[in-house]
């Protein structure tokens, strides 16, 4: 059943990146963005990846989507057709993507017992967590002591996103009420 819902995800992200490149009104392009990121996000909370999933979803389909839409408002809402179509982009993309394939063909498969995640940093983690933290929750443990400056990290891109976000509005609001009295 895991698998079935897996594949189901898979194919409505990429359903939903093909509308992407071929829809040229821009507001359905941010939308569709947004059901990117929760399609993603829920991808992560099928591999148990939940404060990733939390994540993605609270940056990507949250704050990304305002901040797109904001720039909507300052902008045109639909795409400028390019004047003729180039297959460089196109190389360039797709040679990354075999690229990046290419780098995942020797990775263990998702689960496997012997990962080096598993036999190694994990049990480590087991065992050292509550000696030298003394937290109960290990993932917590994980997340605010030994990947803490990662974990800062993480919040200091949603505090600076938002910040954006309010920067943004901010901004919006005078433009348009500069426009009014111009008129």
């Amino acid at each position: 059943m895991e698998l079935a819902i897996t594949i189901l995800l898979f194919l409505a992200l990429v359903s939903c990146a093909i509308a992407i490149a071929l829809v040229r009104n821009l507001f359905a392009v941010v939308m569709l963005s947004g059901v990117v990121s929760l399609l993603a996000a829920l991808l992560f909370i099928v591999m148990d990846a939940v404060d990733v999933a939390f994540t993605e979803a609270a940056v990507g389909a949250g704050i990304s989507s305002v901040l797109m839409l904001g720039t909507i408002a300052l902008t045109a809402r639909n795409e400028k057709v390019p004047p003729r179509y180039s297959l460089v982009p196109l190389a360039v993309v797709s040679l990354t993507g075999m690229v990046l394939i290419y780098g995942t063909l020797d990775m263990p498969n998702f689960g496997d017992k012997n990962a080096p995640v598993q036999t190694h940093v994990g049990p480590s983690y087991i065992e050292r967590t509550p000696k030298e933290i003394k937290v109960p929750n290990f993932v917590t443990g994980v997340l605010a002591s030994y990947r803490g400056y990662d974990t800062l990290g993480e919040v200091t891109v949603v505090f600076t996103a938002g910040l954006g976000v309010i920067l943004l509005l901010g901004g919006l609001g005078k433009r348009r009420k500069r426009r009014r009295e111009s008129n």
